[in-house]
């Protein structure tokens, strides 16, 4: 595990001095990069994730300031009036008002009033209150609680799309890195079979000039040489974009792009490691269907627009609020139970509000009832188009082993079929020309191997993407 550690911090140093144009290796040292190293780059600095994040804690602050609606307040209001010397009134009012989860705001003050020319229900000198409003029709919910639930929601809604963000980007990145692997591994075999076409093409050239061979040879020989140089060069520039592409997913610590070099190479026979197992399907599907963050988010969704109905159908009822205020004189309040305080000095008022006809409370609420059943609808869709992709991607990968299975024993066959025709040509009894049809052959039979394996292995990361399973 240490060794692997240190190995990931040598990868991260040599991606740092790449960035820069720093020479981190000698000109002919190349790195070696595997899956694991990969995403672990991919995990810690892609931006991506960092905008996530940045989601999440959006939806945090909102929830934040949802809450700061049962924050209590204070306020005061001063005002005073002089004209043509005269002293009209003066008017200082602080106050402090308390809300409650539950539709119940408590509020107390002081009013002080002066000056000759005040209204007639205005009380002069000092005076103190205490009270509550009390609005009926909200004691079950109301517009701020319903704000702060659909902030609550919100916050795991983003969380779950953040899951969904991050298994769509190591997909992608998985995808990337494997394309990048057997494009590799295609070059090296193309790589080793120009190789070998350039020593036979020389063999048959030095044969020739001894007169062991004839001159039409030596043109079979060059026109196998050649279209090898042809397909070394198309293969490296698949690898070339292949490595350019992988980098869209490698960025450094202070958020900027890698620059990609081509000294950086995938592990050798990756492709030929013992796969990994493969999850039950029943197990797959059982687990998406109760998991999955695509239909976790929607649960969300439909709690939001659940409490949206919980809202609207508040419009159906009256709007019927009381409110009431202890007074006194001066400051300080007598004994609450005085029944001259309660009897003489208080202040009642009610508020009573009916609409006729109702149909904006009915036009509301029934839209709201429309929303939640379309996202019922949507939620069944996406749970069965999941089940469907991840069956889908489950045959994909045992079909393609079957098809990896059967491949490695033609591969097998037909190198064996190539070298016997090697022993025959070189004993004479056989012809280039034959000989090279079997060498085009196997060199048909290891790329297509090559892309299988490379297929199976995203193929499988497809299987856990469908099930949100890749992190």
């Amino acid at each position: 595990m240490r060794k692997q550690k240190n190995k990931f911090y040598f990868l991260f140093s040599f991606l740092v001095c790449t960035a820069i144009g720093a020479k981190a290796q000698s000109s002919d040292t190349a790195l070696v990069l595997n899956q694991t190293e990969f995403l672990s780059i991919v995990r810690q600095y892609h931006p991506v994730i960092r905008q996530a994040s940045i989601g999440v804690e959006k939806t945090k602050a909102n929830l934040l300031e949802s809450r700061g609606a049962f924050d209590p307040s204070i306020s005061a209001d001063y005002s005073t009036k002089t004209f043509e010397g005269k002293g009209y009134y003066t008017y200082f009012n602080p106050e402090i008002v308390v809300p409650t989860w539950y539709g119940i705001d408590f509020k107390a003050g002081t009013e002080k009033i002066e000056g000759d020319r005040v209204t007639s229900e205005a009380t002069l000198g000092a005076s103190s209150y205490i009270g509550a409003k009390i609005g009926l029709h909200q004691l079950l919910f109301d517009k701020r609680r319903a704000t702060v639930q659909q902030a609550k929601s919100m916050v795991k809604l983003s969380k779950a799309e953040q899951e969904l963000i991050l298994n769509d980007l190591l997909f992608d990145a998985i995808a990337a890195y494997w394309h990048w692997v057997r494009s590799y591994e295609v070059y090296q075999i193309v790589q080793d079979a120009l190789e070998v076409s350039k020593e036979r093409f020389r063999f048959v050239k030095i044969e020739y000039q001894q007169g062991s061979k004839p001159a039409i040879d030596t043109t079979e020989a060059l026109t196998q040489l050649q279209n090898f140089e042809l397909l070394e060069q198309s293969t490296k520039l698949d690898w070339q974009n292949a490595g350019l592409m992988l980098s869209n997913f490698l960025w450094l610590p202070n958020q900027k792009a890698m620059d990609w070099n081509e000294k950086i190479v995938p592990a050798d026979n990756q492709l030929n490691e013992a796969y990994p197992n493969v999850p039950a399907l029943n197990n797959l599907l059982e687990t998406a269907n109760e998991n999955h963050p695509k239909l976790r988010s929607l649960d969300f969704k439909i709690d939001i627009l659940e409490t949206e109905r919980r809202l609207k159908m508040q419009s159906f009822f009256p709007k019927f609020s009381v409110s009431g205020n202890a007074l006194n004189r001066g400051f300080a309040f007598a004994n609450p139970t005085d029944r001259l305080l309660l009897e003489n000095n208080h202040k009642l008022g009610v508020d009573l509000a009916v609409p006729l006809f109702m149909r904006q409370a009915r036009g509301a609420f029934k839209q709201a009832k429309l929303k939640i059943e379309e996202t019922n609808l949507q939620q069944d869709l996406t749970a069965l188009e999941i089940n469907n992709k991840i069956k889908s991607y489950y045959n994909e990968v045992y079909n393609l082993q079957n098809q990896i299975n059967t491949f490695e024993d033609a591969y097998k066959n037909f190198n064996r079929l190539y070298q016997g025709e090697v022993t025959r040509f070189t004993n004479g009894e056989s012809t280039l020309f034959v000989m090279n049809a079997r060498q085009n052959k196997v060199l048909e039979v290891a790329q297509k191997l090559v892309e299988l394996k490379a297929k199976w292995r995203k193929s499988y990361a497809a299987l856990l993407w469908a099930a949100a399973e890749l992190d």
